[in-house]
């Protein structure tokens, strides 16, 4: 399978868990352009535009990130427990992210008025609170073994010094242990991040 991204963004995630998985798959990197690394035209791979995407080897291409991590889970059986409470947790901290915190980052990356991002900062905090309170004092986001959640929150709190928002000391330490991984660091260095 093809794996499309664009460096340092939201495709992290998925990047972090195809490594965690040991699932085989090609990176293609995306330009400002939408002209991919293997010379296609990425809109007519994807016409919403935007990454991750990650096209099967039948060919058949998915996007948006929950959908991506989750297929990239059940096809590798690893990073979302089978059953039980802890895997609605970790999709359910996985649609969070994915709508209320990404989407509060809008205003960082645009050019946006200061009272859009005040406003911004305040929902952040908010949210990553909620975060952290799931979290508790567990290693990761909904236990002791990293799931999906985790992937898609190692972006979401990489990004927050954009915002100027401080990350709870729950979130900041699960942070700093992921930013440990292998799969992280592996990540990062393959996206020129490293």
């Amino acid at each position: 399978m093809k794996f499309f991204y664009y460096p340092a963004a939201c495709s992290l995630a998925d990047h972090i868990a195809l490594i965690e998985t040991g699932l085989a798959y090609q990176r293609v990197s995306i330009d400002r352009d939408k002209r991919t690394t293997d010379g296609r035209d990425f809109l007519a791979l994807n016409p919403k535009g935007y990454i991750p995407a990650l096209e099967l080897d039948d060919g058949a291409v998915l996007t948006e990130n929950p959908v991506i991590l989750h297929y990239i889970a059940e096809t590798s059986g690893k990073l979302l427990p089978a059953h039980g409470l802890a895997r609605w947790r970790a999709l359910e901290a996985l649609a969070f992210m994915a709508s209320e915190i990404h989407g509060a980052y809008q205003p960082f990356f645009r050019d946006f008025p200061e009272l859009e991002k005040a406003r911004a900062r305040e929902k952040l905090a908010r949210h990553f609170a909620i975060l952290a309170e799931q979290m508790g004092d567990r290693p990761f986001l909904v236990g002791d073994e990293m799931t999906i959640a985790d992937c898609y929150l190692f972006w979401v709190l990489m990004v927050a010094p954009k915002s100027g928002v401080d990350l709870p000391a729950p979130l900041q330490a699960c942070f700093d242990r992921l930013k440990a991984r292998p799969s992280v660091i592996r990540a990062l260095a393959e996206e020129g991040l490293g």
